[in-house]
């Protein structure tokens, strides 16, 4: 999992955002919908109950702190955040901006339920799931040495998940 970032040049903790404090959030629907679920995680909007994958700011049931959204290219995000209040970068992003979503940002997504669409798995069709290469690669993926070199790679910010296909089930 790459976790998404709330990231801030102006403060510090989540709850420091003050009223009518400006965020800069992505204009394409995915990381859209994916930010305003981050944002309710951290308490300060509430989305309506049928929010989905494609949801707006205009699904915002409740918005307590009078937040005001500026939509921005998501690529851009390390570039606005000293003009924004708080900016939501995906972990990509932020790598290539030199910010680190583990130390650097105010409040990140977290491996769980509320997060499990947003993890990314080896996948192929159910007609090569005996595909003894196919096999091989998962089984080389999950080794030390190769998650060390992630780790490595990338500062720790993809986050290696073990869960059975069970826990993808909705």
């Amino acid at each position: 999992m790459e976790p998404l970032g709330i990231y801030s040049k102006k403060y510090k903790k989540i709850k420091d955002i003050p009223n009518g404090a400006t965020i800069a959030i992505a204009n394409n629907p995915s990381q859209a919908a994916r930010g305003l679920i981050l944002l309710q995680k951290a308490g300060l909007i509430t989305l309506k109950n049928n929010f989905g994958y494609l949801g707006t700011i205009s699904d915002i049931k409740n918005n307590p702190k009078h937040l005001k959204f500026k939509e921005i290219d998501d690529t851009t995000g390390p570039r606005v955040i000293n003009s924004v209040d708080a900016v939501l970068i995906s972990n990509t992003v932020a790598l290539e901006g030199h910010l680190h979503v583990l130390t650097d940002s105010i409040f990140h997504e977290k491996v769980d339920q509320s997060t499990k669409d947003n993890i990314n798995i080896l996948a192929t069709a159910a007609k090569n799931k005996n595909n003894s290469v196919y096999k091989k690669l998962v089984k080389l993926y999950h080794k030390k040495n190769i998650q060390s070199y992630i780790k490595n790679k990338y500062y720790g910010t993809k986050i290696e998940v073990k869960k059975s296909l069970s826990y993808f089930d909705n």
